[in-house]
This record gives C-alpha cells, structure tokens and sequence, in this order.
C-alpha cells in the first residue's frame, strides 16, 4: 500500500512539475504568477518525483 502511494506521488509530481515548465517557457504570463517560479517549482517538482521514482523501484528489487 505504500509503495503504491509512493508510485502515484511520483508520477503526479513529475506530470505536475513538467506541466508547469511547460506553462512557464511557452505560454505567456496573464497573470501576476512570474514564469521564473513557474519554472523554478516545475523543476523542484520534477525532481522530487524522480527520486520518488528511484526509492521505488530499488524497494521493488528487494
């Protein structure tokens, strides 16, 4: 059950953290939200799912 969980986070962080790259480079700003922290938090994101990814499948050899 928890590596499940651990799975899911994974994939929602690192969909979630490339779909606001996207957004930040190729869309222009509407709003008062800067493409730089949109950026910024994709790629923290996008990181923070890849090291989730990676715990998982090491704990999935065991």
């Amino acid at each position: 059950m928890r590596i499940d969980m651990q799975l899911i986070t994974a994939t929602v962080l690192s969909l979630g953290g490339l779909i606001l790259l996207f957004c930040g480079i190729f869309i222009d700003p509407q709003g008062q939200i800067h493409e730089t922290l949109l950026v910024a938090f994709g790629e923290t994101a996008t990181f923070a799912g890849a090291l989730f990814g990676i715990d998982y499948v090491y704990k999935k050899k065991k």
